[in-house]
């Protein structure tokens, strides 16, 4: 992600390693972004990630805001899907996020939720249209008229953004976790952003999947930037803030047919304690709700006896120190950075202050 450097001295204090995810989870109101955005530049936070849902997290909206208020840290949807605007449209949005913040954007993509797409009518997102896509977009920020385009991506006589001028370098994202992703993001991308709860093991197991599809494709395979997502719990929450933070974002994975079975395959965890999950009558009253978006305490609790201890390990928890170190653990099995999930900017400065400390940051 590109990062320029700003003439004030504060820009000594920002860690290009540590990200948050700006409205992370449920959000009541998106003007929390402005306020989030902003505080975490001024903690020495380096990128803010922006996810998206189709209510109140439309992710150019956020994006554009997340600019506006901010001056060095680095932007990027974590993400957004290629499927649900124009491709012309997607590459003027990513333009201008570009120039508005200095080069401080990354349009990052994922393959989104299939039942979600089944509900609108839109075809499942496959592996070949990212890669696609992504070669449209690059094409399309050199100043390229793309004609006759015939695609995974889709057919179109002619794209081309108003301005022949452009020749844009714009770092592109893929969020992915299995192994076929990994190696996409490899091959085609410059940003990757791995999954919560991921093991130790399956962390290393995708940066090795990155890696070897770089090189692979003749790419530098240090020039492309891993970012695990890692849950950060400080302090000792009441338990109902747990519960939410970990319990309920989990389920809330795990619930989404396709996503759920992603999740554990990818961790190699057993498919029978999915299952379980999902056949459990507090679990199937949710129906199409979201259970981070409804559920009570209760019923979280019930949920939580469904987990194994083992699959919300995955996590950093305790007083800021122990939260740093998780933070850099995750950096010495190859991640390139830590988006630390589930906490907000003023949650996260203790344990900002301490990676610092920690790793001898500014």
């Amino acid at each position: 992600m590109t990062r320029p450097q700003s003439a004030g001295p504060a820009a000594i204090d920002q860690i290009p390693e540590l990200g948050f995810y700006t409205l992370a989870g449920h959000a009541e109101t998106p003007r929390a972004l402005i306020d989030e955005v902003r505080r975490a530049e001024e903690i020495g936070i380096g990128a803010a990630f922006i996810s998206e849902r189709w209510n109140v997290k439309e992710a150019a909206v956020l994006s554009g805001a997340a600019g506006a208020v901010s001056e060095r840290i680095a932007i990027a949807t974590a993400a957004t899907n290629h499927n649900t605007r124009h491709p012309v449209i997607t590459g003027s949005y990513a333009t201008t996020m570009h120039r508005m913040t200095g080069g401080r954007f990354t349009l990052g993509l994922g393959r989104g939720i299939k039942p979600l797409f089944d509900m609108l009518g839109i075809p499942a997102v496959t592996t070949d249209q990212l890669e696609d896509f992504a070669g449209l977009m690059r094409r399309l920020w050199r100043g390229e008229t793309v004609v006759g385009h015939d695609g995974p991506a889709g057919r179109y006589d002619t794209l081309r953004l108003l301005d022949a001028s452009f020749d844009e370098d714009i770092p592109l994202g893929l969020t992915a976790w299995g192994p076929k992703t990994c190696a996409l993001g490899g091959r085609a991308f410059d940003q990757i952003v791995l999954h919560t709860f991921f093991t130790d093991e399956t962390l290393v197991r995708c940066v090795q999947d990155v890696r070897t599809a770089a090189e692979q494709a003749g790419r530098d395979p240090d020039s492309i930037e891993i970012w695990s997502v890692l849950a950060t719990i400080t302090g000792e929450p009441e338990p109902e803030v747990r519960l939410k933070k970990v319990t309920a974002r989990l389920a809330t994975y795990l619930q989404l047919p396709g996503y759920g079975e992603g999740v554990v395959r990818a961790n190699r965890w057993d498919p029978a304690v999915l299952r379980r999950l999902r056949d459990d009558p507090v679990v199937r009253s949710f129906g199409g709700n979201m259970i981070d978006q409804v559920a009570t305490v209760e019923q979280l609790e019930h949920i939580a006896t469904l987990l194994p201890a083992e699959w919300t390990g995955a996590a950093a928890y305790g007083d800021p120190e122990q939260c740093a170190e998780a933070v850099r653990r995750q950096v010495e099995l190859g991640a390139t950075g830590v988006i630390m999930h589930g906490a907000t900017p003023d949650e996260l400065e203790p344990v900002v202050g301490a990676y610092r400390k920690l790793v001898g940051a500014g």
